[in-house]
C-alpha cells in the first residue's frame, strides 16, 4: 500500500463531509491536492460550494478543478477547512508548513467552524518535533530575529539547528507574503504551549508551524491487510 493510496483514501473520506452551500478553506500539500481534485469532481457533478485557498499553488489547482473561489475578505466566516498536516499528536497539535504556507493555512483555519486534518497515519507521533518546525520571519532584520529565535527556542526547553529554507537555485525561499522560513530542527518539543509563546514575543516572526487548539478532527489512513483504512480522530 503506498502513499498516495493512503493520502486518497483520507481525502475520500473528507469529501464526503461536504455539503451543498459549503464555504470551504482548502489546505496546501500533497493530500490536499487529492482533496482538490476530488472534491473538483463533484463541483463538475453539481455540488455548490465556495472555497477559500490556503496558497497559489492551492488556487491554481483549484481553478484547473473548476472549484469556484472567494477570499475571506468575501467570506470572512467558513464552514469547514481541510488541510493536510506534517505531524499530529494524540491531543491534535500539528506541526504545519512543510509546503510553506502557514501563515494563510493558519488564517484560514482560524476562520472556520471545524478544521479537519488529512493525512497518513504516519503523521500522528506521541511528541511533535521530528519533522522540523516551520517559522514564518520578516525579511528585514533577518539575523537579529534568527539569534532572538534561537534564544526562544532555548528558553522552551528546546534544543537543535535553526535553519534557513533555501529556494529554487538556493536563494532563500519567499513564502506568498513575502517572508522567509526558519526550520528548527529540534527533534521533540516537549511543551509545544511553552514554544508558541516563546516564539510569538519575537517580533520578527510572522507565524510559526504549531497549530494548536485548531484541528477539530483528523482522518488519517493506514495500510492494514494490504488495504488502506481510515481512522477518525475528534469531531470529523
Amino acid at each position: 500500500m503506498s502513499g498516495p493510496d493512503l493520502r486518497r483514501a483520507a481525502a475520500e473520506r473528507a469529501v464526503a463531509l461536504v455539503r451543498d452551500g459549503m464555504r470551504l478553506g482548502i489546505g496546501t500539500g500533497s493530500t490536499a491536492n487529492v482533496f482538490v481534485e476530488l472534491l473538483g469532481a463533484r463541483v463538475r457533478a453539481g455540488l455548490d460550494v465556495v472555497g477559500v485557498p490556503t496558497s497559489e499553488a492551492t488556487r491554481v489547482a483549484a481553478e484547473a478543478a473548476g472549484i469556484r473561489l472567494a477570499t475571506l475578505d468575501d467570506l470572512p466566516e467558513l464552514d469547514l477547512t481541510i488541510d493536510g498536516a506534517d505531524e499530529i499528536d494524540g491531543a491534535m497539535r500539528l506541526i504545519k508548513g512543510g509546503g510553506a504556507a502557514l501563515l494563510r493555512e493558519k488564517i484560514v483555519a482560524f476562520a472556520s467552524r471545524r478544521m479537519v486534518v488529512i493525512a497518513d497515519a504516519a503523521k500522528r507521533v506521541e511528541t511533535l518535533g521530528a519533522f522540523p518546525l516551520p517559522i514564518e520571519v520578516n525579511p528585514f532584520g533577518l539575523g537579529a530575529t534568527r539569534r532572538a529565535v534561537e534564544a526562544a527556542v532555548a528558553a522552551a526547553g528546546c534544543t537543535g539547528r535553526i535553519v534557513l529554507r533555501a529556494g529554487a537555485g538556493g536563494a532563500p525561499l519567499l513564502t506568498d507574503g513575502g517572508h522567509h522560513i526558519l526550520d528548527a530542527h529540534l527533534g521533540r518539543i516537549p511543551d509545544p504551549e511553552a514554544l508558541s509563546a516563546a516564539l510569538w514575543a519575537v517580533p520578527g516572526v510572522v507565524e510559526h508551524g504549531l497549530f494548536l487548539g485548531l484541528a477539530t478532527g483528523a482522518i488519517l489512513a493506514e495500510a492494514r491487510d494490504g488495504a488502506a483504512h481510515v481512522i477518525c480522530l475528534g469531531a470529523v
